[in-house]
């Protein structure tokens, strides 16, 4: 293995170097001092006041004012979203603000706003109500006139006396005067008013129940909608009238009324009254449409002055109310004077950190420089990539299934091919890949300006993800012609096919089958296989078996990064007792079956490699007969099966002893050399310390051990099982695109009529883009997925640390983005 010690170091594939540090501010430099360490973004604070509740800390005042500021904000980014006004992202620059001339701007203007939404609420209150006014005006009107047409001559001598009483002629009365109804003390009378039309059913059997019969109810649906004063919505609603006798009845209408949300308004019988009532609503409406704009424009411009400069206020307490967070996770020393904190920065950062700090102390002309000084500690580091638009996608991908360990080797440097790789091998068409390759290429052409914009979760993930896709869409060209599938149709690309039918009439292809009269098809499937009775059966072996040797070679790879991951932490005990039997067992196995695919594909062998799987477990010693692919194959195959055998108490016994005895050393004062391991390294488990090692349980670490090497035994048959699932998927793909190829487009241009032609087109578009290109790259994508986070991150990735998240106004700039 010495070679390896020779490889240059690789800057992704270790987490970077950490320091815990402290700082000691002075009082009077402290704010600015974290708040420049805040645009540096490259230092994680410790909380060093967990046992205090957020009302008991130093600062709590000033984060309750940038708490107030943050909802006075809140309130003017709902206020511009409802009035439809446009704020601009990104300013002008502005002479700089200190935040108590920013908190007494926002103060004056939440006043104006608060004052401007009152006053629009009551005028528009009132036009609501003068509409609804005019709308029964215009439909009682018409009810009460047709009532006088044909009533009846005792009847129309009882309406003369309905509403005598005079009207007033200005024009403050007709709302301050109230439901206005005239009659004489004997005679028949009416409420007019308007309700919701979905309650108007329920309103007329609520009033004929309560009045026992004792009314007439006439209703007229309003031709215009009506804005409903709560909601804001434009809501259906009927004008009604009610004749009734007696003011019991009445009182007993008017409750109604008020329970079910009717509005009632006074309408005098006389038509000389309602044009003149008339009238005077419509002249008050027209007023008050006029106010009513007037006010919406001085509101917009308000609005407009505070949106100039909204999202840099945003910005600006955000900030402000990070830096009193951050001051209120510090402690006072003991002398009151100054403020102590703690914290883990990148080693690289530490001179950067340092110039911060004298820039800090210098501006806030403190007599006292901040010490800044690297401290020990027995916990554990944080774990930190420095990652860029292309990897941090797939830094996502692995910190999504665990934050790796502090220096563990990050899956991430290989997963940016593997992935990729493994998603093409089950979503190979090159002309799927060009649909995949042509929307990453808009994704990144246009990356300017979408980082830009406001997008929604689907498109920003996608967008997030650009470069994945392109690795992706290219990989899946690359698979798509080696499967030599465009849309499921296969093209001589590289050359002529290496077989031919028997004669030229081609009509035995599908019985007698072909011949072979040229060298093979240069590069990928041969296009003569498309169509032929054992396409299927020669696919099938294909891609089930590259996957079963694509699933080895991942799994030999997540071991062998076991090794590099041990060797890093000089755990010998890993390396003995864990990688070489795991190695051995794997490879006793599966690597063997990986061997007798690549010697069959290259002797052209018929022999059945599920028969020399399983009897090389029933009957080792037994005769391979035709099935026998190289000289000494039955004493290689004995070999392998007692190594896999030994391989298992091996990972199993050795390493709980071991460590055993290693404890029991070093209590008796023995001298010896310590040997790593990740059950004993303090620096390898988060929680533990030098310490703890006292709380030695034997049983407990050989169980632990127990169920390591089971789960790998058990795990190394069935991850390479669902290796299988490459295969599976790949020939899904293919079948589904087959089906929509020939049962839509065929089946479509076979007929003479362009209509029928052009709707084919249209659904196997759709099909194409939909099913193909959204539902199965997704299920493409999880499956790769799977086989990172399981069977291969699984045989060295530990993935229980925790992410460094330092710091940074940049992170709070790209939240509000």
């Amino acid at each position: 293995m010495g070679v390896f010690d020779r490889l240059p170091p690789m800057d992704h594939l270790r987490s970077e170097k950490m320091c815990f540090v402290q700082l000691i501010f002075p009082a009077e430099s402290a704010r600015l001092a974290v708040t420049y360490l805040g645009e540096v973004g490259l230092i994680q604070f410790k909380d060093l006041n967990e046992d205090k509740s957020p009302f008991q800390r130093i600062f709590v005042n000033q984060v309750k004012r940038c708490a107030e500021m943050s909802r006075k904000l809140k309130f003017f980014t709902d206020q511009i979203n409802k009035a439809g006004v446009k704020s601009s992202v990104r300013p002008a620059l502005q002479p700089e603000i200190d935040l108590e001339e920013l908190e007494a701007k926002l103060g004056e203007h939440e006043h104006e706003l608060l004052e401007m939404n009152s006053n629009s609420g009551t005028l528009q209150q009132t036009y609501n109500e003068l509409f609804e006014f005019k709308l029964v005006l215009s439909k009682a009107g018409s009810i009460l006139a047709a009532s006088q047409n044909h009533a009846a001559p005792v009847d129309r001598e009882l309406d003369e006396h309905i509403y005598d009483k005079e009207v007033d002629g200005g024009n403050g009365y007709l709302l301050e005067q109230g439901i206005h109804q005239g009659a004489s003390e004997s005679g028949v009378r009416f409420v007019s008013g308007i309700i919701l039309k979905s309650k108007a059913l329920n309103f007329e059997r609520m009033l004929f129940r309560s009045t026992r019969g004792n009314m007439l109810f006439n209703q007229a649906p309003a031709e215009e909608p009506v804005t409903d004063p709560i909601s804001g919505e434009e809501v259906e609603k009927t004008v009604f009238v009610v004749f009734f006798s007696g003011e019991q009845t009445r009182a007993i209408i008017l409750r109604i009324c008020a329970t079910h949300g009717a509005s009632c308004y006074p309408v005098p019988e006389e038509m000389v009254k309602q044009r003149q009532i008339f009238r005077e609503v419509s002249s008050r409406l027209s007023d008050l449409e006029v106010t009513l704009d007037a006010g919406i424009q001085h509101r917009n411009k308000a609005l407009e002055s505070v949106g100039s400069q909204l999202w840099r206020w945003i910005i600006m307490v955000k900030k402000e109310k990070a830096v009193y967070d951050t001051l209120n996770m510090l402690n006072f020393d003991v002398t009151k004077k100054c403020l102590v904190g703690e914290g883990w920065c990148p080693i690289f950062a530490k001179s950067q950190i340092e110039d911060v700090l004298q820039r800090a102390t210098l501006h806030s002309n403190s007599q006292v420089g901040i010490i800044f000084h690297e401290m020990d500690t027995i916990d554990s580091p944080p774990t930190y990539f420095r990652t860029d638009k292309f990897t941090n996608a797939y830094q996502e991908i692995v910190d999504a299934y665990g934050v790796g360990r502090y220096e563990e080797i990050n899956p991430a440097v290989y997963s940016v091919i593997t992935f990729p790789f493994l998603f093409a091998v089950m979503f190979g068409d090159w002309g799927h890949g060009i649909c995949l390759l042509i929307g990453a290429l808009f994704l990144i052409l246009r990356e300017k300006k979408l980082s830009s914009q406001k997008l929604d979760s689907f498109t920003e993930m996608a967008f997030g993800g650009r470069y994945v896709i392109l690795l992706m869409a290219l990989f899946s060209i690359y698979c798509g012609l080696i499967y030599n599938e465009f849309f499921s149709v296969p093209f001589h690309i590289f050359g002529k096919s290496a077989y031919a039918c028997r004669e030229n009439s081609c009509s035995d292809a599908h019985t007698a089958g072909l011949i072979k009269v040229r060298d093979p098809y240069p590069f990928g499937v041969d296009p003569s296989w498309r169509g032929s009775r054992s396409e299927l059966p020669f696919l099938n072996s294909l891609k089930m078996k590259m996957s079963i040797l694509m699933g080895v070679c991942q799994m030999n790879l997540g071991i062998l990064l076991s090794y590099f991951d041990a060797k890093f932490h000089k755990n010998a005990l890993d390396i003995r007792y864990q990688f070489i039997p795991q190695m051995i067992f794997l490879n006793s196995l599966f690597g063997y079956l990986a061997l007798l695919i690549l010697v069959k594909w290259c002797t052209g062998s018929k022999a059945d490699l599920y028969h020399v799987m399983i009897y090389m477990f029933l009957d080792p010693a037994g005769d391979l007969g035709e099935n026998q692919l190289f000289w000494g194959q039955k004493e290689l195959q004995m070999l392998l099966l007692l190594m896999a055998l030994v391989a298992v108490p091996w990972m199993l016994f050795p390493k709980p002893f071991i460590l055993k005895k290693l404890h029991k050393e070093r209590f008796q004062g023995h001298s010896y050399r310590f040997l790593g391991t990740s059950e004993m390294d303090p620096d390898s488990e988060p929680d533990s310390a030098r310490s703890r090692h006292d709380d030695f349980n034997f049983g407990e670490v050989f169980v632990h051990q127990m169920i390591h090497s089971i789960e790998f035994v058990l795990g190394a048959v069935s991850n390479t099982a669902s290796y299988l699932r490459l295969w599976a998927l790949s020939l899904a793909h293919s079948e589904l695109s087959t089906v929509f190829y020939e049962k839509l487009l065929l089946l479509a241009w076979g007929y003479d009529s362009p209509f029928v032609k052009l709707v084919g087109l249209i659904v196997f578009a759709f099909a194409t883009a939909f099913i193909l290109l959204g539902m199965e790259s997704l299920s493409a994508f999880l499956h790769a997925l799977r086989l990172h986070w399981v069977e291969f991150m699984n045989k060295f990735y530990h993935g229980d640390g925790y992410k460094f998240k330092p710091f940074s106004f940049a992170l709070l700039e790209d939240d509000e983005d």
